[in-house]
């Protein structure tokens, strides 16, 4: 009796000591686990691929890396501008008040704050830097200079996701899916172990992302759909000790529950000592550097886009090939020009790289014109349903070798995601936003010019069979872009129209190969029908204006007209500001959107904006209310002021880039809606207001 009563007495000794082993073999897979892992991330994220993901074009991360502009705040409803007008708009914000968040300080609660933040949500523009942040934080944490607390940082990102949304994993089969360095681990649960996992891009999520609906899951080893994975993940029921940063553009930013998020944050992109920063990184030669910075100071609109480090990417690509060349001829002044040029050098990278030509012929072959064809088809198609992101059917959809697509130009990337046993994965995209709207609007133009056909008109796929009018093809264009509730047309409206101009033609040469023989056979027949359609053009556009209700739409057509060069009606107000004379006539409310677009594109911030001096209708008021945007205090007193003014006051002060700190707003009646819509803009993190009348 007495060796039973010793075995029974020694069993929970021994009892500990097993588990004590078992803890010990488990650290111990972890920590190995988290060498492997922090070597993989490491050699994965050192060199970052600028723009765009051809071999030998790569850089050291931690070289040319730039502190991005990342702010706290955001969440105020969705910014439905174009991205284009959101720089636009920024570019002139005043970031003294704010205090900005370094990429890995992400979870570090702000000064005065004591909640624990488990998730963030990071908001930006395409381009603007977010998953180049990612890449900075994962690196840092894998070469040990920062949150070396955190066990393992796992990147999902969504255009990999959408990949598995027909299969069922449990959350750990898909950690080891995508990270085989986690084989020997059963679990990464518990206190001990602290996780942080990076879901980058939601805007690129195909999944229904069903968070009402979906069941509850709250074990790490049941299997379940991806998308019910990510919903308990993200709402905590699964994992509730993880820590979870969420990239997002703006307008998808609203796919997650609020009370799921944390934090917002908003990466501003480069303030303007950065964009001097980017080049003189960029650019080893600093003489050629300092000629670049004074070439884009000079352009505004170049000098606003340079916000976006892609952009900065684009025109220090252009400009130093440009400048090169003994005869670089006139450096690009406009948008259109730089994506033109930026076009014309991916080509010949092309030809370089992967059909070993040295030939730099500034035309395009037949060739080159049948890739950037097809790939401007895609682009529009893609923009027309709202992609970014694209797989292997939408290629063939558009006529594209998927087994070449990697050859296509550099223009557009492919990720090459290696899945163990199972080959590879494939997902394209553009470099950038802006240049899917510039492809498809150079699909477009060419479907008209050399085939006859006005593609924006979906009833028609033949060619027609009396000429298709250039100003035809740009009213159907202007309608459909006035036709968009976000703005989501207006750049390819702008590129459009602008290459139709004669500064851009010659060097689309190979594209346009009925321009050039019009030019060659008929120039003077065809020099007058183009200034015909141009006239056409303006009139259709200075009518819409007259009768647009848009106040926003009816800013990007004075961008459309300034494209076009016919400044008249911008001038004609500039004169009347300068002699003091515009308070003594009545406005017509197409004055006051020329007025509304010379005081927002001004790059001073107004101090005061006082509607009542201006003599106009309520229509005309209407049409000025965009500028309380770009001021510091808005006098709207006794200005009747309608339910689509608020909506637009309440985008002013939800607006990440809002200058308003005074606003009048007495003997107005607000009514119910107009009261939900002031409540829901003075509610956003965003609002700066510190006195309402």
């Amino acid at each position: 009796s007495s060796s039973l009563e010793e075995k029974s007495l020694s069993s929970p000794k021994q009892d500990l000591a097993d588990s004590l082993e078992r803890d010990e073999q488990h650290n111990e897979s972890i920590k190995r686990a988290q060498q492997e892992l922090k070597t993989h991330q490491k050699k994965k994220f050192e060199y970052i691929l600028e723009g765009l993901a051809v071999q030998g074009h790569t850089s050291l991360l931690n070289e040319i890396y730039t502190e991005l502009y990342i702010t706290e705040g955001g969440s105020g409803g969705v910014n439905n501008e174009h991205e284009v007008r959101q720089i636009e708009t920024a570019s002139k914000r005043q970031t003294t008040q704010e205090t900005p968040i370094l990429c890995n300080d992400i979870f570090k609660p702000l000064p005065g704050q004591e909640k624990r933040i488990r998730t963030v949500l990071t908001k930006g523009i395409a381009g603007i830097g977010k998953t180049v942040s990612v890449q900075k934080f994962i690196l840092d944490w894998a070469e040990g200079k920062a949150n070396q607390d955190v066990d393992f940082i796992f990147t999902l990102p969504f255009r990999d996701l959408n990949l598995k949304k027909e299969r069922a994993f449990s959350l750990m089969q898909l950690l080891q899916h995508y990270f085989p360095q986690l084989e020997e681990i059963k679990s990464v649960e518990g206190d001990e172990v602290k996780v942080v996992f990076i879901f980058d891009g939601l805007d690129e999520c195909r999944l229904p992302l069903h968070f009402q609906s979906n069941e509850i899951c709250c074990d790490i080893t049941e299997s379940s759909s991806v998308d019910v994975l990510l919903t308990n993940l993200i709402k905590g029921n699964l994992l509730p000790s993880a820590l979870l940063w969420i990239t997002s553009r703006p307008a998808a930013a609203n796919q997650i529950p609020p009370e799921c998020i944390h934090q917002v944050t908003e990466v501003r992109g480069f303030n303007d000592p950065q964009k001097e920063e980017y080049f003189r990184k960029r650019i080893r030669d600093q003489k050629q550097a300092s000629r670049i910075i004074s070439h884009i100071q000079s352009s505004r609109s170049l000098y606003i886009m340079c916000h976006i480090p892609v952009f900065c990417w684009i025109s220090a690509t252009v400009l130093e090939t440009m400048l090169e060349k003994v005869e670089s001829g006139d450096l690009p002044k406009t948008l259109t020009e730089m994506y033109t040029h930026f076009l014309l050098i991916q080509t010949n990278v092309k030809n370089l790289k992967y059909c070993g030509s040295e030939e730099t012929n500034p035309k395009m072959s037949a060739s080159d014109t049948e890739i950037i064809l097809k790939l401007g088809q895609l682009a529009f198609v893609q923009l027309e349903k709202g992609n970014l992101i694209f797989y292997e059917e939408d290629l063939r959809d558009s006529g594209i070798d998927v087994s070449e697509a990697s050859v296509y130009s550099g223009v557009c990337t492919e990720i090459f995601k290696e899945e163990r046993g199972l080959g590879q994965e494939k997902v394209y995209c553009f470099v950038h936003l802006s240049i899917q709207e510039y492809l498809a609007a150079l699909f477009v133009f060419h479907s008209c010019v050399n085939e006859n056909i006005n593609v924006l008109r979906a009833e028609e796929s033949k060619p027609h069979s009396g000429r298709v009018q250039l100003s035809e093809l740009h009213e159907t264009a202007v309608d459909q872009a006035l036709m968009s509730k976000n703005g989501h047309l207006d750049l390819f409206l702008r590129f459009l129209l602008s290459l139709s101009l004669d500064s851009i033609q010659p060097l689309l040469g190979g594209l346009l190969t009925q321009i050039e023989v019009w030019c060659k056979v008929f120039p003077k027949l065809w020099t007058e029908f183009r200034s015909q359609s141009f006239e056409k053009t303006v009139q259709y556009i200075k009518e819409k204006i007259k009768w647009e209700s848009s106040a926003e739409r009816t800013i990007n057509l004075f961008h459309c007209l300034n494209e076009l060069n016919d400044n008249s009606a911008v001038e004609e107000i500039q004169n009347s500001l300068r002699s003091g004379k515009l308070s003594d006539k009545e406005l017509e409310p197409h004055q006051c959107s020329a007025l509304a677009f010379v005081l927002l594109m001004s790059e001073e911030v107004l101090d005061e904006f006082d509607l009542n001096t201006y003599n106009t209708s309520e229509a005309g008021h209407h049409r000025l209310l965009p500028v309380v945007r770009n001021c510091r205090k808005a006098i709207l007193n006794s200005c009747d002021l309608s339910e689509k003014s608020f909506e637009i006051l309440a985008s002013a002060l939800q607006s990440s880039n809002s200058h308003l700190r005074d606003l009048d707003l007495s003997n107005n009646n607000l009514g119910d809606s107009g009261v939900k819509l002031l409540c829901a803009g003075l509610m956003s993190p965003n609002c700066k207001l510190q006195r309402l009348g």
